[in-house]
């Protein structure tokens, strides 16, 4: 019988995710608004920028994957990584988001020098965090279990970053947005390396490679090519990120460039009566506020809770019906209510709330956490066909997928805001405001489609899943009385 995962552990091992997204969730939402508006490099340069930073930290990955399974401690392969990262995460991360009082040539210099450490640093510890899940449990119950709490951290973690950071940053910066970035990201930067720490203390590897398993990289990256569901789960990671490089990017210019101010004000006076002057008395509405930007905020806050409510869901459907086809049919929806953001006018602010909460609750039944479940039924899936497991690297394979999918969505966002004529800070052309439209919209769902296309050719559903589990579990019980 498969071993329980207390709740401590769970909540453990889902601080980890919670600390690394601090910094995921800005640079997905805020970093090339960071670079273009406080940081002062053009749309253009970022979107190079981003471009050579992902792809090292792509690059970065399949090494993380070798290097953390042949990694053998007291404490594990994988959990060693995440305490030996945790400070340099937050340290690299606070300068990540610092602006240096250097010319323009100085500045290119230090984001690409910076943001590249990023890239390669949250690889040494995102990719060993990731193969973490694969070897805590291998009942598909408990992991279906253990990704929902995950991801509801990760929600939490999103609502922390979507919803506050640019409240703080006004707060903080009191005028200057640069200011107010390094201090918001410092105090994430502190909490990330505090949760990774606990990550490390309260988990546990429980599923290990034979003792005899020989470990040659050819060998695993045979094994790795020969596994369909490796491949397609490879290619939809990069149709995913991709989506979310271009869309998320584009959000806060959405409301900033597009929506109208007045519109906007008239929701947050709204939303102030059923929050009891709550926004008010925060600052967020009145004269030196910044309306688009806590517009933006309040949207955020009010759509990731509906995120938590969609991936409570999620584990009682993938349960039922397996984690594919939830994924494939969830994601259907995700590119609908996506695409229907070109056919709001400036004023229509509630349409933009309505679709923004039912694209965030699908978005939470389908794309939240299953992907990452299916990542370990993947490493299941080698270890099932093969008699071998390569956990790290079957991860770090799918994370290139991520890593490249943000590199080309990242440089996309910036060289088609560039190349619909956004300039910084003013008011924006007819032209460049239909761009941020496209932009947000039919540009990443696009994207998105082709990704859907990829997994009707997925083959591990949930007759496939309850089969590895159980041949899986009567190996290694053999292997563990022998």
């Amino acid at each position: 019988m498969a071993e329980r995962i207390s709740m401590r552990e769970k909540v453990g091992f889902s601080l980890g995710d919670g600390a690394a997204n601090f910094i995921f969730q800005t640079i997905m939402l805020l970093q090339l608004s960071f670079y273009t508006d406080s940081f002062g490099i053009s749309a253009a340069a970022a979107a190079w920028l981003f471009l050579v930073a992902r792809l090292f930290g792509a690059v970065a990955d399949p090494v993380m994957g070798v290097l953390a399974d042949r990694t053998n401690t007291r404490w594990g392969k994988f959990r060693p990584w995440i305490l030996w990262t945790a400070l340099p995460f937050g340290i690299i991360g606070f300068l990540a988001f610092t602006t240096p009082d250097f010319g323009h040539s100085g500045k290119i210099i230090y984001a690409y020098m910076t943001y590249i450490l990023l890239m390669l640093v949250y690889s040494a510890n995102n990719v060993p965090y990731a193969a973490l899940s694969g070897v805590i449990t291998g009942d598909m119950a408990e992991r279906n279990s253990l990704t929902s709490i995950r991801f509801i951290f990760v929600t939490l973690a999103t609502i922390a970053i979507q919803g506050f950071a640019l409240p703080m940053v006004n707060h903080f910066g009191q005028g200057s947005s640069a200011k107010g970035y390094q201090i918001t990201m410092g105090i994430f930067c502190v909490l990330a390396v505090i949760f990774f720490l606990i990550t490390f203390l309260t988990t546990k590897e429980r599923i290990k490679p034979a003792a005899k398993q020989q470990t040659p990289l050819k060998q695993d990256i045979s094994d790795l090519l020969k596994n369909r569901p490796w491949l397609i789960m490879f290619l939809v990671f990069v149709m995913m990120f991709i989506f979310l490089g271009i869309r998320n990017s584009l959000l806060l210019y959405f409301f900033k460039y597009y929506l109208d101010k007045t519109s906007m004000l008239s929701l947050l006076g709204e939303l102030n009566k059923g929050l009891f002057g709550l926004i008010e008395k925060t600052g967020m509405i009145g004269p030196n506020a910044d309306i688009a930007g806590n517009t933006f905020s309040i949207i955020n806050i009010l759509s990731q809770l509906i995120t938590i409510v969609g991936l409570t869901v999620s584990r009682t459907l993938a349960n039922k019906f397996g984690k594919r086809d939830v994924f494939r049919y969830g994601l259907i929806l995700c590119v609908l209510f996506s695409a229907s953001f070109i056919f709001i006018s400036p004023k229509a602010i509630v349409l933009t709330l309505i679709l923004q909460l039912l694209f965030q609750f699908m978005w939470g039944v389908a794309a939240m956490s299953l992907p990452w479940a299916m990542m370990a039924d993947v490493a299941d899936f080698s270890e099932w066909k093969n008699n071998r497991r390569a956990t790290a690297i079957t991860f770090a394979g799918i994370i290139i997928g991520l890593k490249v999918g943000l590199a080309i969505g990242g440089a996309l966002a910036g060289s088609l805001l560039n190349a619909y004529g956004y300039v910084a800070n003013v008011a924006q052309t007819p032209h460049a405001r239909f761009g941020i439209r496209m932009i947000t919209s039919i540009w990443p769902a696009v994207f998105l489609a082709i990704g859907i296309i990829f997994l009707f050719f997925y083959q591990i559903n949930k007759s496939t899943e309850t089969q590895m589990q159980n041949e899986l579990a009567e190996r290694r019980n053999a292997l563990v009385q022998n």
